[in-house]
């Protein structure tokens, strides 16, 4: 027996039964879960398109439905009965108030992922009370940027949005040239969810779990559907505004045999265009592709990792020609000379040594991590180095831990965000800016770790650039709100500090926010 497979027995052993010698508590077993019965749901109808105008005021519904998946009907929660929710668009620059109702069986919030709203309006522990069952809330909603943002819960992530509860928001901007003109554009929202036994996997009601690795999904969807397609005509060009709403899987997309143009981020363009043959999509983020389908057939969008493909969406493409053709637009990489514009007065501050250094870490039952000198096993051994994942892929792509995974939970494990110049971690972090600081933020996700694997760190409320990674600098910045952080390592922020309130800053792995990875940060005005 290697020293890897013992490490994973031992650990499968403390995941199991060592909660309750390091805490005196008895691991959650037999605790109450989420129903998952579907007599008498109402189906879960198609998702659809509203368009709101500046004050308008639009009622937002989260329910329980019924989704058939594989042929399986499924308990799940939708927002107006949809999953995806209803895609919401406006134009940049408007205030739309969104009443909220509450018809699920978990308490919530509405979070508008991305969007620099109004503090009071973001949806989470720090700025509202969970809005019971039955109750309900109004949100007042500004859109200053231009792009793709998305809303979901607050509280029970982990549980109400596997189970459905996400939304887009598509901000048309005001300027009527900002993108290149295309023939159409087109949401696709990716997730995966985990079935088993004909359900989605338990939830439990009281606690969180795989909060290891998260609830990796064995089912991918494309706007809610295991099949999703689109039609289109030779020579077409279209706009993907693709978000991912997984609660841990990152994606990395391709379509074989089209031409890919890589043009937005999070919160809008990048400052060049630039072909692609895949892109990386981690969890909450977006990213903005288009796509010149010159050639008939049917083409898949695919996610290909290292050690397998999925095939996520299919587009089939007609013999019938397309006018009028984009085909040239498609062929300039545009120079987005007012996205260089609007980052050249925060320049000066991408040198500067880092404001805040934080490290991504994990503590598994008490045994601390590599940095400290090593890890203490359930049989009382200490071994140093981590021997969770010895590859040399920053990412991880599947779950690799299977049943360990399955039964960690808060009790068993903590992980971490640390103030590196303060020692402090997680809720403990108190930091204080004013609006119109431009603040370095540099995280390193610890590859010494109990279990080191990518992060996608999120902050609320700003808008911010990624300068460099691992020591390059980055030459072609979009504005951003999450960034994903491999194992082993280090990425630097620009945080544009320009909305005032208590914001959250975590990580989007919807179970390692539960197990509390998270800390706020105050700007003042």
């Amino acid at each position: 027996m290697n020293q890897r497979t013992l490490i994973l027995i031992l650990i499968g052993v403390g995941v199991l039964f060592g909660a309750s010698i390091f805490f005196n508590k008895a691991p959650l077993l037999g605790t109450a879960n989420f129903s998952t019965q579907t007599d008498a749901l109402p189906d879960a109808k198609s998702s659809e398109a509203v368009k709101l105008n500046n004050g308008d005021t639009y009622e937002l519904v989260a329910s329980i439905v019924k989704k058939t998946i594989n042929g399986l009907p499924i308990k799940m929660l939708a927002y107006n009965g949809s999953i995806p929710g209803p895609l919401i668009k406006v134009t940049q620059g408007s205030e739309i108030t969104i009443h909220f109702t509450n018809k699920t069986d978990v308490e919530t919030t509405l979070h508008s992922h991305g969007v620099r709203m109004e503090n009071a309006f973001d949806g989470t522990p720090d700025t509202q009370r969970p809005i019971p069952i039955g109750g309900t809330f109004t949100y007042t909603l500004k859109f200053p940027d231009a792009g793709m943002f998305w809303y979901h819960p607050h509280i029970r992530e982990d549980y109400a949005q596997e189970s459905g509860l996400y939304g887009n928001f598509l901000v048309t901007p005001a300027d009527n040239a900002y993108w290149s003109p295309v023939n159409r554009e087109e949401a696709l929202v990716i997730d995966d969810v985990l079935i088993e036994n004909g359900t989605l996997a338990p939830f439990s009601k009281k606690a969180v779990d795989h909060t290891l690795m998260g609830r990796f999904g064995n089912v991918m969807l494309v706007n809610g559907e295991t099949d999703y397609a689109l039609k289109a005509k030779q020579g077409e060009t279209i706009r993907l505004y693709i978000t991912n709403t997984a609660n841990v899987r990152p994606f990395n997309l391709v379509i074989p045999g089209t031409k890919m143009k890589l043009v937005g981020a999070d919160n809008g363009k990048y400052e060049r265009e630039q072909f692609i043959k895949s892109v990386i999509i981690g969890p909450s983020e977006r990213v903005i592709v288009e796509a010149l389908f010159d050639k008939t057939g049917v083409f898949t969008l695919q996610n290909e990792t290292p050690d397998r493909t999925y095939d996520l969406a299919t587009i089939q493409v007609s013999s019938e020609t397309m006018l009028p053709s984009y085909a040239g637009q498609f062929a300039t990489l545009r120079t987005n000379n007012d996205v260089i514009k609007d980052i050249d007065s925060f320049r000066a501050a991408f040198s500067k040594q880092a404001d805040k250094n934080l490290a991504l870490t994990v503590d598994m039952m008490g045994m601390g991590n590599t940095a400290t000198g090593g890890h203490m096993m359930p049989d009382g051994t200490m071994m140093g180095g981590s021997m969770m994942n010895t590859g040399s892929d920053p990412i991880e792509w599947e779950d690799t831990m299977g049943t360990m995974s399955q039964m960690s939970n808060a009790q068993m494990m903590q992980w971490k965000i640390v103030d590196k110049d303060t020692g402090k971690t997680n809720s403990d972090i108190n930091w204080n800016f004013n609006v119109g600081d431009k603040v370095k933020v540099k995280i390193f996700n610890d590859p010494k770790s109990m279990h080191p694997m990518q992060h996608p760190i999120h902050f609320h409320g700003q808008r911010f650039l990624v300068v460099s990674k691992n020591g390059v600098v980055n030459d072609n910045m979009a504005w951003e709100d999450t960034v994903l952080v491999g194992s082993g390592e280090t990425v630097e922020l620009l945080i544009e500090m320009s909305n005032p309130g208590t914001w959250m800053a975590h990580c989007h792995i919807a179970e390692h926010l539960e197990d509390g990875m998270m800390f706020s940060f105050n700007v003042k005005s």
